[in-house]
């Protein structure tokens, strides 16, 4: 029986890791699509239909071009910043409910790696981990503009996370729970999505989720008018690869959250009402969720390809005196409401 278990899991995992490396992968390909559409151009189509093998393309450049590392690099960390990078990025979706469970005879598998009671707290964990990737490659490349790049991203990094957690305990006191898949079934029909009772939270979340993955109008760390590249100025071949695919990783598992927290994940409005059977609830309710998901990926796309980069100054602003009080405040009144409804209903 355990052995069953660790198996299943085995293949749930590896699943998992396929479509997120495959999302990943692609999502470079719809940034460029969506960059052309908005700028009035075609976007990559030469390397087959429409350019749909333009990914494997890059893949097989970033795979053949020749590795560089500076003769003043920390050769051991300037390898493991990358490393580092990916890693957390690719287990921060283990705690995130893709569906509910799939019955084949005696067997029931669930859609969801690790079902703990502190999904969000490992979420942030994971999170926090993921800045010593960029810390670390950026100190050890020997480069001022790898630094510097370095230096914002952990600045930024901390302020932000301060609202991103401010913001979910306003989510937590209404759910009143640390499960992140307890917070999925709650939001069972459409009007019990978390979105109606704390707008406020979300819209700080997702903000907080911008500047966490380094994407415009937050992608300071890598500046290229004013820093080259940032913190990857002096990564070559498939290290540089690693870093662009945990940024676009990342941009996966925050879109994955805000559906889930927000929105529902893989709930859908009357889907007890379809008199379909359990499993085909799940599958529809897997493709739901990933139509979720998409929907923010193209929202990461299109505010990159319509907003102006901040300063770095105006970041720092918009953290410590917008975002954190309007979070504080987001606490206060929901803590309020739910006093109200205690007391009076």
């Amino acid at each position: 029986m355990e052995t069953a278990f660790l198996l299943e899991k085995l293949i749930l995992v590896v699943v998992i890791f396929t479509i997120t490396l495959v999302i990943a992968m692609y999502s470079t390909l719809a940034e460029r699509k969506i960059a052309g559409f908005m700028q009035d151009r075609h976007g990559p189509d030469r390397a087959g239909a429409f350019g749909i093998l333009q990914p494997l393309c890059d893949g097989g450049k970033f795979f053949f071009k020749e590795e560089i590392i500076p003769a003043g690099a920390h050769k051991g960390l300037f390898i493991m910043g990358p490393v580092i990078a990916i890693i957390t990025a690719c287990i921060s979706s283990a705690v995130i409910p893709w569906g509910q469970t799939l019955t084949f005879g005696d067997t029931t598998i669930t859609l969801q790696v690790a079902e703990v009671n502190i999904g969000v707290l490992y979420i942030f964990g994971v999170i926090a981990l993921g800045v010593y990737g960029i810390m670390l490659g950026g100190w050890a490349s020997n480069n001022k503009f790898s630094l510097m790049g370095a230096i914002r991203a952990a600045s930024q990094s901390i302020s932000y996370e301060i609202g991103l957690g401010l913001s979910l305990i306003a989510l937590l006191m209404v759910t009143g729970t640390l499960s992140i898949g307890e917070i999925v079934a709650q939001q069972s029909g459409f009007v019990n999505w978390n979105i109606w009772s704390q707008p406020l939270g979300f819209i700080i979340f997702v903000t907080c989720a911008f500047a966490e993955c380094n994407r415009v109008p937050f992608d300071l760390p890598e500046c290229e008018t004013e820093l080259v590249g940032g913190y990857h100025t002096e990564y070559s071949s498939m290290k540089l690869g690693l870093y662009m695919f945990s940024e676009y990783i990342n941009m996966f598992v925050s879109s994955a959250l805000m559906a889930a927290l927000y929105f529902g994940g893989y709930n859908f409005p009357f889907m007890h009402d379809l008199g379909l059977s359990a499993n085909w609830i799940t599958i529809i309710g897997v493709l739901v969720f990933f139509s979720k998901i998409f929907a923010f990926i193209f929202f990461f796309m299109w505010i990159r390809w319509t907003l102006p980069r901040f300063r770095y100054d105006q970041l720092m602003r918009l953290g410590w005196k917008k975002l954190i009080p309007l979070a504080i405040a987001n606490i206060v009144l929901t803590g309020v409401i739910i006093l109200i409804k205690d007391t009076f209903f």
